[in-house]
């Protein structure tokens, strides 16, 4: 059996703790509802869990999956918002990468999270006609 909250808080706490978030929340919101001076912002979605059993008797093993959502917004209309964007990906990447020693990421809470990874691909609307741009990333939460 996992506690979910304290996982998804720390993952949250992680990521938010990145880079510099002017806005950032568990609760998503469009980018659309969000003036210039609210972002960069960070949001977290949870998406999925899925649960399996590799025999019986096993403990069940847990994966959590999350969406982070990242918002950049440049001011400057002859500047790319990935230009703003990019960084942030950079520090979220960061602060889920896996530590040098054991090659693992289990979010500070080492007795519920076995691994917690960047997995699949990062969308990104980089807002070619806009000043906006959007970056979802997709989080795996390997969980016992």
């Amino acid at each position: 059996m996992i506690s979910r909250e304290p996982i998804y808080a720390a993952l949250f706490e992680r990521v938010a703790a990145a880079a510099y978030f002017v806005t950032a929340g568990r609760k998503l919101r469009h980018w659309s509802d969000l003036t210039a001076a609210e972002q960069p912002a960070l949001f977290m979605r949870q998406k999925l869990e899925e649960a399996t059993v590799a025999a019986l008797g096993a403990p069940t093993v847990w994966m959590l999956g999350v969406e982070l959502y990242v918002y950049a917004h440049a001011s400057d209309p002859y500047v790319a918002p990935t230009t703003v964007l990019n960084p942030l990906l950079d520090a979220v990447q960061s602060a889920l990468a896996p530590a040098p020693v054991t090659g693992v990421q289990d979010l500070g809470v080492p007795e519920m999270v076995q691994h917690a990874t960047i997995a699949g691909k990062i969308e990104i609307t980089e807002g070619v006609l806009r000043d906006q741009a959007v970056a979802v990333i997709p989080v795996e939460i390997l969980c016992l």
